[in-house]
């Protein structure tokens, strides 16, 4: 199936995509946002897990849970540009919530089968907070880096190890965690409050998230907590890779675009020499310059989510192309929306701050753009 020109991103995706940025500049505005995470510039604060739990609530009811899920298992069926836009929108407000986190669990649990998947995303459409727990000790991004023991024990499965970098960790419920057998790596869905299981957050830049490590000390789980098979499960992460490439260089996207309204916002207000920011061709330049970076980067965003719909063989090439212009796009907005505001740039009380740890933490989540392009260099290469 060939591509569509516009990405498959029809009347039903723009609707969607209103109607979040409508709902979440209501429930996500900045003086909200630094309400909510804004309150202590302390560095060495205890990390907390923070978000609008009646907001959440909502999220639900809108279907945004749902989105990614296939009808066959209660979801809704959309396609990924429309995971792509939302996406884009939370990242436009540094949203805080298990959204982003949901989504790319959603992402990965549909790649597998059987009814233990069905059932799982059933829970997850109904708003059951989840979060993807798949890089192993070592902290490495590659699929199989999972350094989780998972062994038989009658009729059912004993995890042990330790797992890295889990976003959003502190708001889930529910973890899907990779885990290596003799039989090799599988998908297996754990509770929170499993016994055995030590959720521990990171102390992290960001504070629109958190992040957290697993310690699962014999966690025991049913048969049914199986949701990839040992034999199935690198190939489940590999196929849903593109999509939560994808998803989180659409969220740098959305942050982006806020640095550079709001830098270019201040630009136009803000005097010296008896003329605004925006008159001095040292200004302008870089703006314009971060709005051509947005560009290329949100045309990659889309043109992998379709790939992932209706060219899978282009999937991981377009997302890994994705991934690396939005990392640097990040950088670089980020580091021009600083530089531009001035000295107030530096401070807590300027809110680009919050934009500008989300774009750092995402530029390196699922690696960087050096590390995407030397990905790349192996698939271009065959």
């Amino acid at each position: 199936m060939a591509q569509p020109k516009d990405f498959g991103f029809g009347e039903d995706e723009k609707m969607v995509r209103d109607s979040a940025r409508k709902f979440i500049g209501e429930h996500g505005s900045i003086e909200k946002l630094r309400k909510l995470v804004g309150g202590d510039p302390d560095p060495e604060k205890s990390p907390e897990s923070l978000y609008d739990a009646p907001a959440w609530e909502q999220i639900v009811e809108l279907g945004w849970t749902a989105l990614a899920i296939p009808e066959e298992a209660g979801g809704v069926g959309m396609n990924m540009a429309t995971v792509a836009a939302l996406a884009e929108v939370v990242g436009g407000h540094a949203f805080p919530s298990p959204l982003i986190a949901s989504l790319l669990t959603t992402l990965v649990v549909r790649e597998a089968s059987g009814e233990n998947r069905n059932e799982l995303l059933g829970e997850i459409a109904e708003g059951k907070r989840v979060a993807l727990a798949v890089t192993g000790n070592e902290g490495a991004w590659d699929i199989d880096s999972a350094t989780i023991e998972v062994a038989a024990s009658g009729g059912s499965v004993v995890l042990s190890g330790f797992s890295r970098y889990v976003q959003d960790g502190g708001k889930a419920e529910l973890f899907l965690v990779a885990g290596r057998s003799a039989a090799g790596l599988g998908l297996y869905a754990v509770p929170a409050d499993a016994k055995g299981l030590k959720v521990t957050l990171d102390q992290i830049v960001d504070r629109t998230r958190d992040q957290a490590t697993l310690e699962l000390d014999g966690v025991e789980l049913p048969a049914s907590a199986v949701i990839a098979a040992p034999a199935d499960g690198t190939q489940v992460l590999e196929k849903a890779l593109p999509a939560l490439l994808t998803v989180v260089a659409a969220d740098m996207v959305g942050a982006s675009e806020w640095q550079l309204q709001t830098t270019t916002e201040y630009a136009k207000t803000r005097e010296q020499f008896n003329h605004p920011l925006g008159f001095f061709q040292a200004v302008k330049h870089p703006i314009v310059n971060m709005m051509l970076e947005i560009d290329k980067a949100k045309s990659l965003v889309y043109a992998a989510a379709s790939a992932i719909d209706n060219k899978p063989e282009n999937a991981e090439r377009f997302a890994r192309m994705a991934k690396a212009q939005a990392s640097d796009t990040a950088a670089f907005c980020s580091d021009r929306s600083v530089q531009l505001h001035g000295g107030i740039g530096f401070t807590w009380e300027c809110d680009v701050h919050f934009f500008f740890k989300r774009n750092k933490h995402n530029q390196f989540l699922f690696g960087d753009g050096a590390y995407q392009r030397s990905k790349l260099m192996k698939i271009l290469a065959g």
